[in-house]
């Protein structure tokens, strides 16, 4: 895994990882980045003076804190809760994410009643040609 970024003074970073790529080592990866600086486009999507909907926040805060892993829905809720201080309900969550799978934006995998979501890239969607919730 290599992640290159750059800060808000132009510095510029690459974090290579080699060797087996959990969870808990992606987040710490994308914790660092965002410690340095890095990924600043989601923090100023908050910061937009008119109202974004919900599903687009949720789209937003997947994007940022789940780019390359798999993630449930009460991940998501709590994620969700915790960066924009509103409480919102799982059901809801579940929904926005069930919507965003079936307009190509994740990719669902059902293992009996545990349902996984992952982020799929920009150049999937492309070469799929997969709709956008907007």
């Amino acid at each position: 895994m290599r992640v290159e970024f750059f800060d808000e003074a132009g510095n510029r970073y690459a974090i290579t990882f080699d060797g087996r790529v959990t969870r808990d080592r992606a987040r710490r990866i994308f914790d660092m980045v965002e410690l340095l600086g890095g990924m600043p486009g989601v923090e100023s999507e908050w910061e937009r003076k008119e109202e974004i909907s919900k599903i687009e926040k949720v789209h937003l805060i997947i994007e940022k804190n789940f780019p390359a892993i798999w993630f449930n829905a009460s991940e998501a809720q709590s994620v969700y809760e915790r960066e924009t201080e509103e409480p919102i309900s799982l059901s809801s969550v579940s929904t926005y994410l069930s919507r965003l799978s079936d307009r190509g934006v994740l990719a669902r995998n059902r293992n009996s009643n545990r349902v996984q979501y992952r982020v799929i890239s920009e150049n999937l969607q492309k070469m799929f040609n997969l709709k956008n919730y907007k």
